[in-house]
């Protein structure tokens, strides 16, 4: 299609494999620029033959388009190359036997359609089809397809130079093939270019041929060099570190190949495979410069023919970490390679290759300046290359080594085989040193078809949980038993006379007992006239419906007849026996109403799943071990299909090294929801702690299937493998959680901050340390009482009833305005609050609230709040060694608390210490120290610690705790009206049994009996179980 309109007559020319396949008939081209060919030929392939499988997946089919000339008579025709298309026969190796393309032509240089508009480009369509597919099925589901593509060597040494005699930079590896036989694969042809713009992404890789006349057709086609960050290589200098260096090499003088290379593996092959990476992980890739030998005129002599074999320069290795393609679901590595000098001894120790390529296939890599040549293995020339022990050498190199570096400018003279076969060794070792000097490295792509060691899929990883932790089963339909239905048919009989009562009433009255009974002849009027406006009403038929469910449920329930009788007999008896039951139940109802109601037990206290949550973790703060785990229970019993409730029981029991019992909770957990991310997690965690790997593996690995944007799921299996002393998986999932990690970060900074003013100043609710179940705070009772604000100026206390606890709590807003202590000094002084410390002028925010920074700072702050100090302190090492900088606020911030945990109080000051000295203004870390002064009863240090804590305009994690705390040393020290102030402000935040029972004390203390009284009360309501509530509450009474 679209050949230019001045060329009359064209014929295609196909090759494939070096070898003319044939040509089609000479075809006019039509006006519209198109030619139709209609053109047959084939070729045999086989395993043995000259076409073999790798030669499918390597090598195109070449299609050359050529114009024929006009001539005159008597001569010869002429012929001109137009373009070259190739066309990719690797969808026969991946099971099909017939596709269709449409080939890009590409020009030919000088040729007429290199004048052609850049839009108007020409293509061939090519089908092509196989009479029976190439690979069995066996083949084809346990075959491979290797590739390996070439891209450049950055940092080369400054001998490398385009003046001078032409030169071939080569580089080669072998890849096993059936039969214990190793396959070279040889990327000739490298082009050297100088300093300048980097390489373009994406770009084009390029056939391993030297037989295509048309540039374009070089390239792949549908296959690009497409790049990517630095830190997801798999190779060397993928550190933060080495970013500059890469940058700047990848401007500098460079070799460039962007060269692709393929491989058939059959399944003998793929197992070989698999056991040479599993033995020896690096594998050897040689690269060297070669110098271009001039074209000979006349028959080459034994002498040149040895010295144009010897010709091997700048002898360089790089070792190909191929490891990772051992891991599950891994089908390609790509990376940055340095190259070494190839020395015998350092091959065979990393890498068990006892040979060289090159020295091996010598004879085969002489080039010529034509470049004639067909890149690939070709047939060995008769005479072999000489070689000699590599010991003799490398004592050779030892003893001459100086000599040889004098003699190396100094012009060579004849010598013996030995000697230049040494020499030449040693040449080699000096020039490969010169890659280690420059820093050269190679960035190459190794790519599988498929991965050699299957990913488990989601659905297989999921099955495996579920048969681990079987999902609980669905709750039964509720079936209320024959007690519950004779109490609804009560309920239902009470309800209806009620009813009718209320109707009786508003007919006739109500009739006082002093008036005396009435006739019967009035009574009997009066039911008909009641019985008439029932059914007028239709009320008659809505009693009679709603009685008509619960007599069903009885006889379902009572009786259990839930099918059709056979006889009428049967029938009969069954309504007579109902009949009798249901009026003796009525009458048991209708006795109940009229006789005088007994008095109803108080309700048992109703608390939410918040509350008891907050209240478990004050038991925990205050040591109190056995009162925090029945508050937990109590809100498992409470809600027992709640995750999150079995998640922070299962936290509360890992603080307590109850692993087990742990681990119980947490696959209660995910048996409630087997998708649920953080209960795979912790079963993972749980399972390792109890040394049962496979099944930690599992939960690790179907949390990051399930979920494969989290970056704490892909930390934590990085983690456990590192456990694991799989170190290739481990960096495998850090690379993965650093990616997940910076894209966040750059969506977060790509986000415009919200405009600040106009809305008045931000409030910080505080939290305690965490459960992700909603916050204390918005659970605050709805309870009574009266509490009277005495204040000698009527005109700012205008309120002095306060009907709830949430005017309670308004209170301290109230007290802590501005305005009130800028007008009524003495009122404050009254009730004891002047200049309470933590009223002073907001501080600077600190850094706290940026989120963690590394992915292992990331998975620290969801250990914490399980108390998972395993891995706690797995994830510091790493963030100890991940931060050029040194370590962090936040690193021993969390250091300090997992030291307090286990009551390492000297190890815990000390991270304080340095915490304080990085991030002086961090909220967190002075309520931390008061935490520690607090537990080692220096209560005056720990005053100051929790004063400085709340003084902060940004509040610390467990803001909680601190009220607690500061509240409970200011009534110690007597400071009443600072204790109340802190405990409203705990009531505030979140309100509980000990923060009311402090506001009643602190109120007590004041005689402010009313407010005691009000807040004791408040207290009660949340628990009223607490003895010291009650003995205030009597002290107050005896007032």
């Amino acid at each position: 299609k679209t050949i230019k309109s001045d060329v009359s007559v064209t014929l295609v020319r196909a090759e494939y494999n070096g070898a003319v396949l044939g040509d089609s008939s000479k075809t006019d081209v039509l006006p519209n620029g198109t030619a139709n060919y209609n053109f047959t030929t084939s070729f045999d392939c086989s395993c043995d033959g000259p076409n073999s499988l790798d030669d499918i997946a390597q090598k195109p089919v070449l299609l050359t388009v050529i114009e024929v000339l006009q001539s005159e008579k008597r001569q010869k025709e002429k012929t001109v190359p137009l373009g070259q298309a190739v066309v990719d026969l690797l969808p026969l190796l991946q099971g099909q036997c017939s596709f269709k393309v449409s080939a890009p032509l590409y020009a030919v240089p000088t040729s007429p359609l290199e004048s052609l508009q850049p839009e108007a480009k020409g293509g061939l369509e090519v089908t092509v089809c196989t009479e029976e597919p190439l690979l069995s099925a066996t083949q084809l589901s346990s075959g491979n397809l290797l590739s390996v593509t070439l891209e450049a060597a950055y940092s080369v040494p400054e001998a490398f130079a385009p003046t001078g005699p032409l030169q071939n930079y080569v580089a080669c590896l072998q890849v096993p093939a059936a039969g214990e036989k190793e396959v070279p694969l040889l990327f000739k042809n490298g082009i050297l270019k100088l300093a300048g713009e980097k390489e373009p992404l994406p770009r084009p890789k390029k056939w391993p041929l030297a037989n295509i006349m048309a540039p374009g057709a070089l390239s792949i086609p549908n296959s690009f060099i497409v790049g990517g960050p630095y830190e997801d290589e798999d190779g060397e200098l993928n550190k933060r570190e080495d970013r500059e260096f890469r940058i700047q090499a990848e401007s500098m003088k460079r070799i460039v190949w962007d060269m692709e290379r393929r491989c058939y593996l059959d399944p003998a092959a793929v197992v070989i495979l698999q056991k040479r990476i599993a033995e020896c992980g690096y594998w050897p890739v040689e690269v060297c410069r070669m110098p271009v030998a001039s074209p000979s005129k006349g028959k080459t002599s034994k002498a040149d023919k040895g010295d144009e074999d010897k010709q091997i320069f700048f002898h360089g290795v790089a070792y190909v970490n191929m490891v990772p393609l051992l891991c599950p679901g891994v089908k390609r590595i790509r990376g940055a390679f340095r190259v070494f000098t190839y020395q015998d001894s350092e091959v065979f120790e990393k890498t068990k290759s006892q040979h060289s390529v090159f020295r091996d296939l010598r004879s085969q890599l002489s080039l010529t300046k034509e470049g004639s040549w067909t890149p690939g293995i070709s047939t060995p020339l008769p005479r072999a290359a000489p070689s000699k022990s590599q010991k003799e050498d490398k004592e050779k190199i030892t003893k001459d080594k100086e000599s040889n570096r004098k003699m190396s400018s100094v012009p060579k003279i004849q010598l013996s085989d030995a000697t230049v076969e040494a020499e030449n060794v040693t040449y080699l070792s000096l020039d490969g040193q010169q890659y280690v000097e420059a820093g050269t490295f190679l960035v190459m792509e190794i790519k599988l078809d498929k991965a050699l060691v299957p990913k488990r899929s989601r659905e297989e990883l999921t099955g495996r949980v579920k048969q681990m932790i079987p999902p609980r089963p669905p709750l039964p339909p509720r079936t209320a038993g024959a007690k519950k239905a004779v109490e609804d048919y009560h309920n239902d009989v009470t309800s209806i006379a009620v009813a009718i009562l209320s109707e009786y009433h508003e007919l006739f009255g109500k009739r006082l007992p002093d008036r005396g009974a009435i006739d019967h002849q009035t009574l009997e009027e009066q039911k008909r006239q009641l019985n008439f406006e029932l059914n007028s009403s239709g009320k008659y038929f809505a009693f009679k419906e709603q009685l008509k469910y619960a007599v069903v449920k009885i006889v379902r329930e009572k009786y259990l007849k839930t099918t059709a009788f056979e006889t009428q007999e049967q029938f009969q008896a069954f309504l007579s026996e109902l009949y009798v039951y249901l009026v003796d139940q009525m009458h048991v109802a209708l006795n109940q109403l009229l006789s005088e109601e007994a008095a109803s037990p108080a309700p048992l206290p109703r608390t939410t799943g918040e509350q008891l949550w907050l209240f478990a973790r004050e038991a925990e703060v205050n040591k109190d071990y056995k009162l925090a785990s029945l508050y937990h229970q109590q809100r498992v019993a409470q809600d027992q299909c709640n995750v999150q409730c079995w998640l922070d029981y299962g936290a509360f029991c890992l603080l307590l090294e109850e692993t087990t019992k742990a681990q119980e909770c947490f696959q209660q957990a995910l048996s409630l929801d087997p998708h649920h991310i953080q209960s795979l997690l912790l079963c993972g965690v749980v399972a390792v702690s109890l040394q049962h790997y496979e099944e930690a593996e599992l939960f690790f690995e179907d949390a990051c299937c399930l979920e494969p944007s989290s970056i704490v799921a892909w930390t934590l299996s990085g983690l456990f493998y590192e456990l694991q002393n799989n170190n290739i998986q481990a960096e495998m999932a850090f690379r993965e959680a650093r990616k997940l990690l910076q894209a966040q970060l750059a969506k977060e900074r790509s986000i415009p901050e919200a405009a600040e003013g106009g809305g008045g100043k931000k409030h910080i609710a505080a939290v305690c340390v965490s459960s992700p179940s909603p916050g204390p705070e918005e659970c605050l009772p709805a309870s009574h009482g009266n509490l009277v604000l005495k204040t000698p100026d009527p005109g700012i206390a205008s309120c002095k009833f306060l009907p709830c606890s949430e005017n309670l709590i308004d209170l301290l807003y109230f007290l802590s305005s501005p305005l009130l202590w800028n007008h009524a000094p003495n009122w404050a002084a009254s009730l004891g609050l002047m200049e309470t410390p933590f009223l002073a002028a907001p501080s600077p925010v600190s850094g706290v609230s940026r989120p963690p920074c590394t992915i292992f700072m990331k998975a620290v702050e969801f250990l914490m709040k399980v108390n998972a100090t395993q891995f706690v302190h797995m994830a510091l090492a790493h963030e100890l060694l991940s931060l050029p900088a040194g370590p962090s606020c936040a690193y021993y911030l969390a250091l300090a608390q997992t030291s307090l945990l286990k009551e390492d109080f000297s190890k815990c000051e000390e991270c304080l210490c340095e915490a304080v000295r990085i991030d002086y203004v961090n909220p967190n870390v002075w309520a931390q120290k008061g935490h520690l002064c607090y537990l080692k009863r220096d209560f005056g240090q720990a005053k100051e610690c929790y004063e400085r804590t709340i003084s902060f305009v940004e509040d610390a994690a467990d803001m909680h705790v601190v009220y607690l705390r500061l509240g409970s040393i200011y009534l110690e020290e007597k400071e009443y009206g600072r204790a109340k102030q802190t405990y409203l402000l705990a009531c505030k935040n979140s309100a509980s049994c000990l923060t009311w029972l402090g506001v009643g004390i602190a109120c007590y203390r004041l005689d402010e009996m009313a407010e005691a009284e009000d807040a004791l009360s408040e207290a009660n309501a949340l628990n009223n179980t607490n003895a010291e509530v009650w003995g205030y509450l009597a002290l107050i009474c005896l007032q």
